[in-house]
């Protein structure tokens, strides 16, 4: 709870070959030994994740994944999820194996991390072994258009020369996006409406609230935080008007009615349906579920895996929404964690969690899969605000969603 979460960290994954060194990188990156070593090819199976601070980028994760020349049926679902951390990539390290150099495999593997757009350090691991040529060095960077680090990661040469690199090639102010503070103003009073239920975890409160929190004072504003059944005694005991009402979705529909309609009102939900993702195509997808008939598929997918309580919002509320207004049985699926289903043309509508496990570059890509697939999704906020038939004041202080969802 006292550390920058994994989601709003910069994330850099290494890749490479089998046996190229990224582990040891991750383990002289971070002075520590995170990630198992050893001369046998193939020792990183699933991903590994580490949380560090690199100055004066801040908080990051490492991730150090599985040789994408793996061979095999095991090898080829490492090679997948290799793949799949490519969707959550802020910043790529291509390790190039000294010892062998740049061949078509390294070449390939650029080629799909500039497809993606993602920035990219070229490292050429175990200079202590092998002493590069400059001209062979020259060579490779003209091949790959793209500057080399000659590390060592064994005796740990070239280390800070390569967090220069990584600093250097960063992405820089898309990545301080605001949750709230482009909303408000210094002064402001921002209400926070946090339910206290079963849901609720247990002496604490959950990712979002805390964020926002975080985000209010950092843009000098006061965060009043109360129950949905003090609101109203907390709004009149306020000097003055506060510029923003933020709910829990669940609460959406009391504090709706006990908010005076001048006083702006939107959702945790909606807040990060914009911050982690494109709150103008989600706004765009929940309008599909008015074009749901009995039979059709709906995906529910969530970026984590938690323990579901009897009235669950992902497996049993929003069902039952949804159901209501199709006038008949839908077809639901689920899914959790970081992996997202390939085969979704089955589905007529995606419905999304609020992503805040998950980092913006993941969420982009889910949206961007989905709708070059022509399918609609939206996220639980936004869904929430419709079937309660509160939306239009919920995206009030967003225009461009506002007019899509009033146009379509």
């Amino acid at each position: 709870m006292n550390t920058t979460p994994i989601s709003s960290r910069l994330h850099i994954a290494l890749f490479g070959r089998r046996n190229a060194g990224k582990s040891s990188l991750i383990n002289a990156l971070t002075n520590q030994e995170i990630a198992l070593v050893s001369d046998v090819a193939g020792t990183t199976t699933d991903p590994v994740q580490k949380a560090m601070e690199i100055l004066p980028i801040g908080p990051v994760v490492l991730i150090d994944t599985a040789g994408l020349d793996d061979t095999g049926v095991l090898g080829e679902l490492r090679i997948k999820k290799t793949h799949e951390v490519l969707n959550r990539t802020d910043l790529a390290l291509l390790i190039i194996d000294g010892t062998i150099g740049v061949t078509e495999f390294e070449e390939n593997i650029l080629k799909q991390i500039r497809e993606k757009k993602i920035p990219v350090v070229g490292v050429i691991n175990k200079s202590d072994i092998l002493n590069i040529n400059e001209n062979i060095k020259k060579e490779w960077e003209k091949k790959l258009k793209l500057e080399l680090i000659e590390t060592s990661a064994f005796n740990k040469t070239g280390i800070e020369e390569l967090k220069l690199a990584i600093i250097k090639k960063a992405p820089g102010d898309d990545m301080e996006l605001s949750i709230v503070g482009d909303l408000i103003n210094p002064g402001d009073f921002v209400v926070l409406v946090i339910p206290i239920d079963k849901a609720a975890p247990k002496g604490r409160l959950i990712l979002p609230q805390q964020q926002v929190i975080r985000d209010i004072l950092e843009n000098d504003a006061m965060a009043v935080v109360t129950k949905e059944y003090e609101l109203k005694e907390t709004l009149e005991s306020l000097g003055k008007k506060p510029a923003l009402v933020i709910t829990d979705s669940q609460a959406f529909l009391k504090v709706s009615a006990d908010t005076p309609k001048d006083i702006p009102l939107t959702s945790f939900s909606i807040l990060f349906a914009r911050y982690k993702g494109d709150l103008e195509e989600l706004t765009r997808g929940v309008k599909a579920v008015e074009k749901l008939k009995p039979g059709d598929k709906v995906l529910i997918a969530e970026g984590c895996t938690h323990h579901r309580q009897s009235d669950d919002i992902g497996k049993v509320k929003i069902p039952r929404w949804i159901r209501q207004i199709a006038g008949g049985d839908i077809e639901f699926s689920w899914s959790s964690g970081m992996t997202f289903p390939e085969n979704l043309n089955e589905y007529k509508l995606i419905v999304h969690c609020g992503a805040c496990m998950l980092n913006r570059r993941e969420m982009m890509y889910r949206i961007s899969y989905v709708r070059d697939k022509k399918i609609p999704i939206v996220n639980y906020g936004v869904m929430i605000a419709y079937v309660q038939g509160i939306i239009p004041r919920a995206i009030e202080m967003f225009p461009a969603a506002k007019m899509i969802y009033m146009e379509e």
